[in-house]
């Protein structure tokens, strides 16, 4: 039986050209994300693309073999909002925190109910009688395995910027938010706490107190304050500074507490992912040894 569209048919040909398919033949093309990085590389040696390019390239390469789970903030440091809690303190974490949206659970953190905007508590300005439920949007579940390349399609057709991550067991496993996807990509995006690696983890502001990132080994601040720093438990060991001030405080540190430790006095200026990003410090004196 004859084709019944012939002419459609030779429209589906391979139009190259015989020049076309002898080079392709002779350099036939990368059959694997390590031979298209290598390609990659060989384009910036010979100024095709810049340096920047050819590592976001790789990293859109890379990332479809990422998945949710390995970029999602973990349940236990997830930011979350209790339906029933009174209203001081849902303003309290979503001040402290500084979050756009928080998931919401009612009873236990496992039974996630929605999705909170916090720039939707202004509408309870102008009409008080409203409850925090009415303000709700849907919650997006998402699993560990889900692919970054998906998952950022999905945030895209659906305009959600935030999903819940759950195990294969159907518990909550952290959450993700298109930001933790886009970083894959950009890298890092920095906000208004962040500077630049050659400037140090410990530098000066003008007020005369000191800003230290939370991954600041534990050493390099004592040496810099001139102070012994220790945990209050001889038997805890901590690498880093943030790591100790959460153990001491007993919980996830938030924007804006304190605590006076070790003749040192710590406030927590920014938090991401339940981790402290940047510490204001301020010494028991104030001829501090200056870091190298």
């Amino acid at each position: 039986m004859s084709e019944p569209h012939p002419a459609r048919a030779l429209d589906k040909e391979d139009k190259r050209t015989f020049l076309q398919k002898l080079v392709e033949f002779i350099h036939p093309g990368p059959d694997s994300i390590e031979e298209l990085v290598v390609i990659l590389s060989e384009a910036e040696d010979n100024e095709l693309i810049g340096p920047e390019s050819r590592v976001m390239l790789e990293r859109v390469l890379r990332m479809a073999d990422r998945t949710a789970g390995d970029v999602m903030v973990a349940a236990p440091r997830m930011d979350l909002l209790d339906i029933d809690a009174p209203m001081d303190e849902v303003l309290r974490l979503v001040i402290n925190t500084a979050h756009s949206r928080f998931p919401v659970y009612q009873g236990e953190r496992e039974n996630i109910i929605g999705v909170l905007m916090a720039k939707d508590l202004l509408k309870l300005q102008r009409a008080p009688e409203l409850h925090i439920r009415t303000l709700l949007r849907p919650a997006t579940f998402v699993p560990e395995t889900k692919g970054l390349n998906d998952l950022l399609r999905e945030f895209r057709s659906n305009r959600s910027h935030l999903a819940v991550v759950i195990d294969e067991f159907g518990r909550v496993a952290g959450l993700v938010t298109i930001e933790d996807v886009l970083e894959e990509i950009v890298g890092e995006i920095e906000d208004e706490f962040d500077i630049p690696e050659d400037e140090g983890d410990i530098f000066a502001l003008a007020d005369r107190t000191y800003r230290v990132s939370g991954d600041t080994p534990v050493e390099r601040v004592a040496e810099a304050f001139g102070v012994p720093i220790a945990s209050s438990d001889p038997e805890d060991e901590f690498d880093t500074i943030g790591g100790l001030i959460a153990h001491e405080m007993g919980h996830v540190p938030q924007r804006g507490e304190h605590l006076q430790f070790c003749g040192l006095h710590f406030v927590v200026l920014h938090t991401k992912g339940g981790a402290v990003r940047w510490f204001k410090v301020t010494g028991a004196t104030q001829d501090l040894a200056r870091p190298d």
